[in-house]
């Protein structure tokens, strides 16, 4: 029987996610579990905060003394890894600006960071992609019917950044996720497991795709090394700041010649005609749903604002959107006819692959209870 269409009283999340629960006020299980996680985080007293962030920036300078940079931030050109890199310098932090090309890049986005590391002095380390190898991995991806295309993109970045941090013994990587914009938990069926190397090799060789040769693919179990035995930390920076989206968009306009995206993430090309043709088309999915619900409950947009934005497609104009289909058609080697028998066909689970996500459960729990016997924290 299919469910009636419903849409939280709070956020804007809606029936178009699977596991989507209202309670008797209408409001939904994402937005308040999210509500309780960042309501922790904006009731911290000020001196609380400053003391966090102070006692984590002298420890960051502690572990990098002597050497050439004590952190590592990884840009795209988008506004929260773009703050992240400005607050680090102005906080007295040497970062290594890390930036992974797949190809995809925007001229916007290029631009971006190129007036972000002149500006603020720092080095840029670029990790290139053979364009022939990545866009080899897209077409498995398309051939599979999968959803999660972009793991090839998140894989590859965590991957260039965990290497670049380890080369040079930096044991920091501070990264622009942050609970007040993007806490809000991505439903489980929208994505795939990030750290899933295993599930990007098995779908490329199952049709007939390139080696990784040029992709610094990263596996779950060298993650679990590098993080609780090396001690490597990817650290939520923004989450030791007070980050409003619409304060830093301003400092960075004024003080960096900064230009924005209409929507999070759109600062690949692949990645807005992705989020706002391929998932809405192929897969019945809204990415902005999640990233303006993080807005709304966090106090950073108001609801009625949050609806009109659905209401719209999520392209600026239709003239962009057509631009972007003629481009990535061109780019993939793609007929229109490619994209709407690729957009027609069922779609399929990342399961079907060889995959390390159920064995990396099962470890996690293992080790969790490990951990709780042993009176020590699972993240410590």
């Amino acid at each position: 029987m299919m469910k009636s269409y419903r849409i939280c009283t709070r956020c804007v999340m809606d029936t178009s996610v699977s596991d989507i629960r209202f309670d008797s006020c209408g409001l939904c299980n994402y937005c308040t579990e999210f509500s309780l996680s960042v309501g922790k985080l904006l009731a911290r007293p000020p001196e609380a905060q400053q003391f966090a962030l102070d006692a984590f920036i002298a420890n960051v300078k502690s572990q990098g003394r002597g050497k050439p940079y004590d952190c590592i931030v990884g840009v795209s050109g988008g506004l929260d890894s773009s703050w992240t890199l400005v607050q680090a310098k102005r906080l007295g932090l040497r970062p290594l600006a890390v930036h992974m090309d797949n190809g995809w890049n925007s001229e916007l986005a290029q631009s971006n960071i190129e007036n972000l590391v002149k500006k603020l002095d720092v080095d840029l380390y670029t990790h290139v992609i053979d364009w022939s190898e990545y866009r080899g991995l897209m077409q498995t991806f398309f051939d599979a019917d999968v959803i999660d295309v972009e793991l090839l993109y998140d894989n590859a970045m965590l991957a260039v950044n965990y290497e670049q941090a380890v080369s040079r013994k930096v044991k920091y990587i501070l990264a622009g996720t942050n609970q007040a914009t993007e806490g809000l938990r991505i439903p489980s069926d929208w994505n795939w497991f990030k750290f899933d190397a295993r599930n990007i090799r098995g779908i490329s060789k199952r049709f007939d795709g390139p080696k990784l040769t040029t992709f610094p693919a990263i596996g779950a179990f060298r993650n679990f090394w590098y993080q609780t035995v090396q001690r490597y930390r990817w650290v939520s920076f923004l989450d030791y700041l007070d980050y409003t989206k619409a304060s830093a968009l301003v400092d960075l306009q004024l003080n960096f010649n900064y230009k924005p995206y209409p929507y999070k993430h759109y600062e690949s090309v692949f990645t807005r005609f992705y989020q706002g043709y391929i998932l809405p088309q192929k897969f019945g999915v809204d990415k902005r749903r999640v990233h303006l619900s993080a807005l709304v409950v966090s106090g950073q947009m108001g609801r009625n604002e949050a609806l009109a934005m659905i209401e719209q497609i999520p392209y600026p104009t239709l003239l962009e959107l057509e631009a972007d289909k003629a481009y990535f058609l061109k780019k993939m080697g793609w007929t229109s006819t490619n994209l709407q028998e690729y957009l027609a066909r069922p779609t399929q689970p990342h399961s079907l692959y060889p995959s390390e996500r159920e064995a990396w459960n099962r470890f996690m729990m293992f080790y969790g209870q490990f951990r709780r016997l042993a009176g020590l924290s699972v993240g410590g």
